[in-house]
């Protein structure tokens, strides 16, 4: 919580959520982050059509984000794609 009582995750504006592999984005739900873990195609791209609204920021990881290539993000969504981790293959 911040100093208003407010998830971290939180700002004035909206949440962030992270889309892709449970080993990948699980860790972001102790900082408030909205976590839906996906683990093929089908299921990224639902959870990318079930966000909230008020998702400002969108965490995905690298397959995640090859399951979502040539999907727009809504207007004034960020979406930030994490790296590889050391020793994976894409």
């Amino acid at each position: 919580m911040d100093h208003r009582g407010e998830p971290e995750s939180r700002s004035a504006a909206g949440r962030v959520a992270a889309i892709g592999e449970a080993q990948l984005v699980r860790g972001y739900a102790l900082a408030g982050v909205a976590v839906t873990v996906a683990a093929d195609g089908p299921a990224v791209r639902a959870a990318w059509r079930a966000l909230a609204p008020d998702i400002v920021v969108v965490v995905l990881t690298q397959a995640a984000a090859r399951a979502l290539a040539g999907v727009a993000a809504a207007p004034g969504r960020m979406v930030a794609v994490l790296p590889e981790p050391p020793g994976a293959r894409p």
